[in-house]
């Protein structure tokens, strides 16, 4: 029998972030309910082991969801996009951290990606990091996707790109669309997909994916993400 957390009765506390987790192995479901229970400013939520099962939970809308990806039923990307359209923000934690894995979950929208061997340390910051609008990608994952690129020519790398197109690439490689990233900047949409326009013709990278790679090569996700209402 699978032991869960249920959210129902559940006040708000102000001041904490609300998180929840669905992951199917339950020691490490305990370990990481563990943690949780343990840090001062999370308030815990649901702990359950399906995405079927977070349904019915009903978490309140702008959660962080560490979410799994080898699940019973919805699993991988399509789990990261139905847990995001609930209005949760998806923090990743998962053995599978192939490059391939990493870009397609953030391109469902998930803010960042911890593989299973982190610490909890870590996994406190990247929750923080997520919770204020910001991206995480561990270091482990990281250095994954950039070994993935080592025997392709770096040329994309030796171009700069200015402030404000890193605050933009940042944005992409959380997931954000490209309405949000005009909200976040307080700029217009035309002037997000200009800057898109310079980004890709700078770096080559014509699609959502290759420019989430193109973030983690520039170390633009990490502990520093975005925050919503930054400078312009």
């Amino acid at each position: 029998m699978t032991e869960e957390r249920s959210t129902e009765g559940d006040v708000p506390v102000p001041g904490r972030v609300r998180v929840a987790v669905v992951e199917d192995h339950p020691l490490y479901r305990v370990s990481v309910e563990r943690v949780l229970a343990e840090a001062d400013f999370v308030e815990l939520g649901a702990v359950v082991d399906s995405v079927a099962r977070f349904h019915v939970h009903r978490q309140p809308a702008g959660s962080v969801v560490l979410l799994d990806l080898g699940l019973p039923g919805v699993a991988g990307a399509a789990a990261v996009l139905e847990v995001c359209e609930l209005g949760h923000h998806v923090l990743v934690v998962s053995a599978q951290a192939e490059p391939e894995v990493v870009l397609g979950a953030i391109a469902a929208g998930a803010r960042g990606f911890l593989s299973k061997d982190v610490d909890g340390d870590e996994l406190l910051i990247a929750i923080k990091t997520v919770a204020e609008g910001g991206a995480y990608v561990s270091a482990v994952v990281a250095g994954m996707i950039m070994k993935d690129n080592a025997d392709r020519p770096a040329v994309s790398a030796d171009v700069e790109l200015s402030p404000r197109e890193e605050q933009v690439l940042r944005l992409v490689a959380a997931g954000e669309r490209d309405v949000d990233i005009a909200l976040i900047l307080g700029i217009g949409v035309r002037t997000v997909r200009g800057y898109l326009d310079r980004i890709r013709d700078k770096t080559g990278e014509r699609r959502r994916p290759g420019l989430v790679k193109e973030a983690i090569r520039r170390g633009l996700i990490g502990g520093s993400g975005p925050r919503r209402g930054g400078r312009k």
